[in-house]
């Protein structure tokens, strides 16, 4: 036994990856003692599980490589790890898909589609989910749980290795909680497991069967948005409900750093964290606005239309998706306020989309300065803070660089993402520009436009949209290139 684990252990960390997805395939197996009548269903998840697993022995066979001596102890290029990254997620997404297709009942798109919507925590879809058996209904809920955390945080909790800080930065976690790496993963893994908990035994306590409680909290933790009801969390009809729904999402659209806060109820220094405030800014204008909107258009009343508004702000800048009412009944102002929070998004090292809260903030401190600059003495000097969870810091000059970097890149795929879908589609620009915001942001919640009847290449369109919203866009151009430029490396060697 010592000797397989070190095999496992000295392997690559592409064999790695293999195994621990090949080993998650196997855990929606542990609803057949209570579902027994779809025992048939356990092969569509042994054979993709045992594919990964194999193929994980064979490639722990090849050792890592030395990381380079020049480079300091944990340390390696960003390219040297996008590339683990970027092979996680699409062996992912292709083992995550098989065993919709093994039914039969779905096609390599359609199968795909389901595969990257749940991995990326994205929630669009495109089956029936009246007819689905529990324990593919139980995979999709569980893909975007595991997808929250992140294949590579989840590979540092069973083993690390001298490239884990550069990997686990890679796949968008900025924060470390603890000193340790090590111990960083394991208290993400406790936060998010303790809140899967406290989330089930809510909702079973608020009448939601176990099942259905367990799907929906993983689902809300990691702002996913896949639910087991045809009319998402409205059909269930229940207040309670949809309130334990809206602390869920605001909890896993929030950092994990300022969880930690949470769970040491230290509320003081709490709120003093600048991208939590400007969350709770954000809600108190948009739901009152969109509220008032479904007043003044679909005649609600003032408690239901602010319910209805609340849901769904908070459900839209979480990037979750769930619904307390068809998005094509809100008024066109209402679906303009939710798409601004579509492309916003949630924090910043949290399972949410979007371009993140912190980055907004940071462009609208910008931009005010940048206004008062023009109305001051030009020999002052203006000095731009925010609070994180370590105390004060200062929005310095490559900050803003890098988020304006990334917001130009974001807006122009928006852009490019839009008008492809108007080709495909023949849809107008509003509901093009609608559906590839939340895809992009992997929010979920859809116009219409995406059902079983949509076309192939839209269908790509999107899940090439949920993937570099997911994994925030440079992570998988570089990875893209580093591979290409491998690739040509041998080429020309040989």
């Amino acid at each position: 036994m010592r000797e397989a684990l070190k095999y496992i252990f000295q392997g690559s960390i592409y064999g790695k990856l293999m195994l621990m997805i090949g080993c998650l395939m196997l855990v929606p197996i542990l609803l057949i003692p209570f579902y027994p009548e779809e025992l048939p269903h356990i092969i569509s998840f042994i054979i993709p599980s045992l594919l990964a697993i194999v193929s994980g022995l064979l490639a722990c066979r090849i050792k890592s490589k030395r990381p380079n001596k020049n480079l300091p102890l944990y340390q390696s290029t960003i390219q040297e790890s996008s590339l683990p990254v970027f092979f996680a997620w699409c062996f992912g997404f292709i083992t995550g898909a098989i065993p919709f297709m093994i039914t039969g009942k779905m096609s390599f798109i359609h199968a795909l589609f389901e595969s990257v919507s749940g991995w990326t925590t994205t929630g669009l879809t495109v089956v029936d989910v009246t007819t689905m058996p529990h324990i593919f209904l139980f995979h999709r809920s569980f893909m975007q749980f595991c997808g929250g955390l992140g294949f590579i945080l989840m590979a540092l909790m069973l083993v690390g290795g001298k490239k884990a800080v550069s990997l686990y930065n890679a796949e968008g976690h900025p924060d470390r909680l603890m000193p340790n790496l090590k111990r960083t993963v394991h208290t993400i893994f406790m936060i998010y497991s303790g809140f899967l908990v406290v989330g089930t035994v809510a909702y079973c306590f608020f009448g939601m069967q176990p099942f259905d409680a367990i799907c929906h909290t993983m689902s809300a933790l990691s702002t996913a948005g896949f639910t087991t009801q045809a009319n998402s969390i409205a059909g269930y009809g229940s207040f309670p409900i949809e309130a334990t729904t809206i602390v869920l999402m605001i909890i896993g659209s929030t950092n994990f750093a300022v969880l930690l806060l949470l769970t040491r109820f230290k509320f003081r220094k709490l709120l003093k964290v600048s991208e939590l405030r400007f969350m709770f800014a954000l809600l108190a204008v948009f739901v009152p606005l969109a509220g008032f909107s479904l007043m003044a258009e679909r005649g609600m009343g003032f408690f239901e239309s602010m319910h209805h508004a609340l849901f769904g702000m908070v459900t839209t800048f979480s990037t979750t998706g769930y619904a307390t009412m068809d998005y094509a009944q809100w008024p066109a102002f209402a679906l303009g306020l939710i798409m601004v929070l579509m492309i916003i998004g949630g924090s910043s090292g949290s399972t949410a989309g979007g371009i993140k809260l912190s980055r907004t903030y940071f462009l609208l401190r910008t931009a005010y300065s940048n206004i008062k600059k023009r109305m001051i003495p030009s020999r002052n000097v203006t000095v731009m803070n925010y609070y994180n969870i370590r105390g004060k810091a200062q929005i310095n000059h490559a900050l803003i660089v890098d988020t304006l970097g990334f917001v130009v890149a974001y807006v122009a795929i928006v852009i490019v993402g839009t008008l492809l879908i108007t080709l495909t589609e023949g849809c107008t620009l509003f509901d093009a520009a609608f559906e590839f915001a939340s895809a992009f942001g992997t929010v979920g919640i859809s116009n219409g436009l995406t059902n079983e009847a949509t076309g192939t290449l839209t269908l790509i369109i999107e899940m090439i949209a949920m993937i570099l919203g997911r994994l925030e866009i440079f992570i998988v151009f570089v990875g893209l290139g580093t591979c290409v430029s491998r690739v040509k490396g041998k080429i020309f060697k040989a």
